[in-house]
């Protein structure tokens, strides 16, 4: 140990370590004040709420201490820094080690980081204390030390060590300890201190207020608890009430976070090796070793740095990788009795390199070997097609539990040179692990083509979880929680895993309202379905084909529940060939990644936010991405869809899948779709808040063409389309109590220009409902014939107008309103919606009667001329409705 040399005469020495000092750090500041004789101990925050009790009142007369306010700093020639290297730790007094002038003296036992300050003397060992290094260099010094300063030395080895149970504790601890009680170290008070006995009422508070507050979060595999506590004053005993906690609790690492007066500050314990809890509060502005760390933010909420916390625990958190957690689910297994020629079209349809092969004893599938592409591929080469491959598999194979560790994993998989490792439990295949899934696990590679996915469904995509059941409280109704958790609990009697998948989970986490509810059971859907709706007085609608199901609650409210399911197409733009699968690969079919979530519903990881794509991450780029190459020529609607998300939430389309995009255009892809899904897909961007901005996107890539050749963009149709959406805002502020086809009014002015025979025959291979291709092909041209009248003529009476656009339904009323270039038609029209067509008679074939009036067709043209005269303004009231029928009466 190199010898410390005692302060000379040239300037002052001061001693100071981290804000919010522990014991380890207060005794280690009295053990380096022995070390340099009439240096001034300086703490850098408040030194009162730093202080325990225990030393203000009886031994604070050991330390040379100095409030920081009062010191000369222009004196300052050396400042020794004990249990932090961390400039960012000592408060104002980093200001010090800025100067060229100053030595930097510094006794530590954290580990290294990139930000560590250098200085002219660094004394550092791996201990459980940064106190223990100090007592070896007073014990190889000879320096004498009372019992007293023994017992406030022993007391920052038995806090740091945890009474030596920490996995920090290191042999030099207990060689400390051992020194310190030689020399009087009083352990009454080391324990009275360390095990506190009775907590005081307040403390109880606090910590129950902890408790309840405490939210479990599932990192990479490892279960983090995170708890967040305000209060107006500071709380002298935090770090002891936040390591109470975990004690009680049995947590293995805790996160808490404390708002006091205006700072917030971090406490952070672990007990494994997973969670080092100096890294992950280093961002944070914090410091520590692997199993306690601290920090002091300012400037921020306690919302803010909860969510940051979060960010950094899946960032800085190593996961526990055993081959459970990196297996693909199901495994893709074929019969050993079928051909070469079936196996090939198995490993196309699954995108995979190769596949285990099995037989069934007595209901049993028995794994009996493995067989590669390359063989697949020779054999068909050698016309040996119809050969069966139990013929050509290889029988030599390692396998593993599902809970091998990498390095079990990688052994065998290297050292047996096996494309395929199968996880076996109790028997049972479980899953697969693949050579490329060993790679890309080692190199940290689970995407491709700057953050583009890779196109295969493999083990190499791991979940990223988060547990966001606040979140779902903050944003969801009681009713739609109260429906997911019965989901959960159901799904939990039955054996099953539930998920709320989809669109819902991506609006949930953009802050967008959306209570389309799609559940995919990992198991049976529709025996869950059929369990779940006579418990809620539901009725269930069953869909064998595809295993799905739809609940429809008394009020009409619908969920639509699935089995977890995987699709593969038998050629492009075919509809999906659907077969029993995982949640992750149920989750791979899907169209973009930012729909690629899934939150788990059963009890005991209720509000586990599951992420297999990076979704999160794309959605906070703002980013619209396929999952794989061949999206678009599996389903070519998916270009439709991707371009209508794009515009709806402002976000851009990747450069791969652009890319892509072209690519599906180029190849005419869309040839092969059915007119019905065409339609489909152009009345869902028809519906969207602003189809003009997708129109033009759809443009941009040369796909109006596949709406239809007769549908041209330019400056009139933008103009034209531009001008439903104001007309349509303006009839939605109305709030009246009538619905209409929102989409349906933007086709009118899409086909305006068409033909009829043109529009008959989109109408015909959008397959549209007779009912719906009257008002395109037939009532548009009427309206047309209309709107040029009400152009035309100047001299229409609102009883005429009235005539006129009462024959039309809303949609074509909107339509002739936002297509018109004239202002006095679209007044009108506007006048007829908000006046003219609610407008009735207060009298009526009663009121005829009485007044002598012989029933008849009579009162048809009585009734109609007072309705005339009253839509001209002339009748106010039913008086003189009565009026102008007694006048009007002998006309008739």
């Amino acid at each position: 140990m190199k010898a410390v040399e005692h302060l000379d005469n040239k300037g002052l020495t001061i001693i100071t370590t981290h804000i919010n000092a522990d014991f380890d750090a207060i005794a280690s500041m009295l053990a380096a004040q022995k070390l340099y004789p009439g240096s001034l101990v300086v703490f850098p925050g408040s030194q009162e709420k730093n202080l325990r009790n225990f030393f203000v009142e009886s031994m604070v007369y050991l330390f040379n201490m100095a409030d920081m306010k009062k010191i000369d700093f222009a004196n300052v020639k050396r400042i020794v820094m004990v249990d932090t290297r961390q400039s960012g730790r000592i408060g104002k007094l980093s200001s010090l080690l800025e100067r060229d002038d100053i030595d930097i003296h510094i006794y530590d036992h954290h580990p290294p980081a990139s930000n560590d300050i250098k200085g002219s003397l660094e004394v550092y060992r791996q201990t459980g204390s940064t106190v223990a290094i100090l007592a070896e260099i007073l014990k190889e010094k000879g320096i004498e030390i009372s019992a007293d300063e023994a017992t406030i030395m022993c007391l920052g080895i038995y806090e740091d060590t945890g009474s030596f149970t920490f996995p920090s504790t290191t042999e030099d601890d207990f060689k400390a300890a051992a020194f310190l009680l030689s020399k009087g170290a009083n352990l009454n008070i080391i324990s009275n201190l360390i095990s506190r006995g009775e907590i005081s009422p307040k403390q109880v508070s606090l910590l129950n207020d902890m408790i309840q507050a405490s939210t479990r979060h599932n990192i990479n595999g490892i279960e983090v608890v995170i708890t967040t506590i305000s209060t107006d004053t500071y709380i002298n005993d935090f770090a002891f009430l936040v390591h109470k906690m975990a004690r009680m609790e049995n947590i293995d690492a805790i996160f808490a976070l404390a708002l006091m007066e205006n700072k917030v500050y971090l406490v952070a314990r672990s007990r494994i090796t997973e969670v080092d809890a100096g890294a992950i509060a280093a961002p944070l502005g914090g410091g520590g070793h692997t199993f306690a760390a601290s920090a002091t933010i300012k400037g921020e909420t306690l919302a803010q740095i909860e969510q940051k916390l979060i960010e950094i625990l899946y960032e800085k958190i190593r996961a526990r990788r055993t081959a459970k957690q990196l297996m693909s689910s199901p495994a893709i297994t074929v019969d050993s009795e079928i051909s070469c020629r079936d196996a090939s079209e198995f490993l196309t349809r699954y995108n995979v390199n190769a596949l285990l092969v099995t037989e069934k004893i007595d209901g049993r599938e028995n794994l009996l070997g493995y067989i590669t592409r390359q063989v697949i591929e020779k054999a068909l080469y050698h016309k040996l097609d119809h050969v069966q491959v139990r013929e050509y598999m290889t029988t030599e194979m390692a396998s593993v539990g599902p809970d091998a560790e990498l390095t079990e994993i990688q052994n065998k998989i290297i050292e047996n040179k096996q494309r395929i490792l199968p996880v076996i439990d109790n028997g049972n295949i479980i899953g697969v692990l693949t050579r490329t899934d060993l790679l890309n696990i080692l190199v940290r590679q689970s995407q491709q083509n700057n953050s583009e996915l890779s196109d295969q469904p493999s083990g190499q995509l791991h979940a990223r979880t988060r547990n966001i059941v606040k979140f779902i409280e903050e944003r969801l109704s009681k009713r739609i929680i109260d429906i997911l958790k019965t989901i959960g609990k159901v799904a939990n009697e039955i054996n099953c895993e539930a998920y709320v998948i989809g669109g819902f989970v991506r609006d949930l986490l953009m802050y967008r309202n959306n209570e389309d509810v799609d559940i995919v059971i990992e198991g049976d859907g529709i025996a869950f379905a059929k369990k779940y709706a006579p418990m809620i007085g539901a009725r269930v609608h069953v869909y064998g084909k595809f295993g799905t199901a739809v609940v429809v609650l008394p009020d009409g409210f619908k969920i639509d529940v699935a089995s977890a399911r995987m699709e593969y197409y038998k050629f492009p733009a075919a509809l999906p060939t659907v077969e029993m699968s995982s949640i992750k690969l149920d989750l791979f079919r899907r169209d973009f990644t930012i729909n690629t979530m899934a939150i788990q519903l059963n009890p005991e990881r209720f509000g586990t936010l599951i992420d297999f794509f990076a979704a999160q991450k794309d959605i906070k780029d703002k980013s619209i991405k396929v999952l794989h190459n061949l999206s678009f020529v599996e389903d070519p609607t998916r270009v439709f869809r991707a371009i209508r998300f794009e515009q709806r939430f402002g976000f851009t389309i990747g450069k791969l899948t652009s890319g892509l995009i072209e690519n599906a255009v180029k190849m005419d892809f869309f040839k092969r779709l059915s007119g019905r899904r065409v339609f489909s897909e152009l009345r869902q961007i028809l519906e969207e808040e602003n189809p003009s901005s997708t129109i033009i996107r759809l443009n941009d890539f040369d796909l109006l063409k596949e709406i239809d050749p007769s549908v041209t963009l330019n400056k009139e149709l933008v103009s034209s389309l531009d001008s439903v959406r104001q007309v349509l805002s303006w009839h939605d502020l109305l709030f009246l109590e009538e619905s209409y086809m929102k989409w349906a009014v933007y086709f009118l002015v899409l086909f305006r220009h068409s033909k009829m025979n043109v529009t008959e025959e989109v109408c015909a291979r959008f397959e549209i409902a007779p009912k719906l291709q009257s008002i395109f092909c037939k009532e548009r041209f009427e309206a047309e014939r209309c709107l040029y009248r009400l152009e035309m003529d100047n001299s229409i009476t609102n009883d005429m107008l009235y005539k006129l656009l009462s024959l039309f339904r809303i949609e074509l009323i909107l339509y002739m309103m936002a297509v018109t270039k004239h202002e006095r038609v679209k007044k009108a029209i506007s006048f007829f919606v908000t006046q003219l067509r609610i407008t009735k008679l207060s009298v009526s074939g009663r009121d005829l009667k009485k007044l002598g009036l012989e029933p008849g067709p009579l009162y048809k043209d009585i009734l109609q001329a007072a309705l005339d005269a009253k839509l001209n303004g002339l009748l106010k009231t039913k008086n003189d409705e009565l009026i102008f029928i007694q006048n009007h009466a002998s006309e008739y």
